[in-house]
């Protein structure tokens, strides 16, 4: 299997980790906070903000540029997760759920779009996919699965 392959496979694998953590959620209760301020709802949110806003990367790196615009900066993570969750508050939980499959389908298109050395280690191409895709995803996948456990004997 190829590096591409390998690593669209792990970006579904990943994807289809956090879909089946968040499994039978209803509304209130994936709204609970339990990760400081957020509830699995907010996860959602940042997971698909960040897919959302890393596809045009993709796209400029797919077109030999550098994949962020000149003068903009993603160190500041908690800024940014913030701006995400604070423009979807009030969102329903099945419109997240539907905006994360449509931003996850996009981000992995414009993955598959690039040239096969971009997925080679150590190449801005790869870094973003890993990061955006399959470590985010079971980074937040473990987490929910750990809280619902939790929760379920408390």
């Amino acid at each position: 299997m190829s590096d591409k392959e390998t690593l669209l496979k792990e970006a579904r694998d990943g994807y289809l980790e956090l879909q089946q953590s968040i499994a039978g959620l209803d509304e209130a209760r994936a709204g609970e906070p339990w990760l400081g301020t957020w509830g699995v709802r907010e996860i959602l949110i940042h997971a698909s903000g960040w897919l959302l806003e890393m596809t045009p990367a993709l796209e400029r790196i797919g077109r030999g540029e550098a994949p962020y615009p000149e003068g903009v900066s993603y160190d500041d993570f908690d800024a940014w997760n913030a701006k995400f969750v604070e423009a979807r508050r009030g969102v329903k939980l099945s419109d997240v759920v539907a905006e994360l499959e449509a931003s996850h389908r996009d981000f992995v298109a414009a993955a598959r779009a690039l040239p096969d050395e971009q997925f080679a280690p150590e190449t801005a191409g790869r870094g973003l996919i890993e990061n955006c895709t399959s470590q985010h995803y079971r980074e937040h996948a473990g987490q929910i699965r750990e809280w619902r456990r939790e929760t379920m004997t408390s």
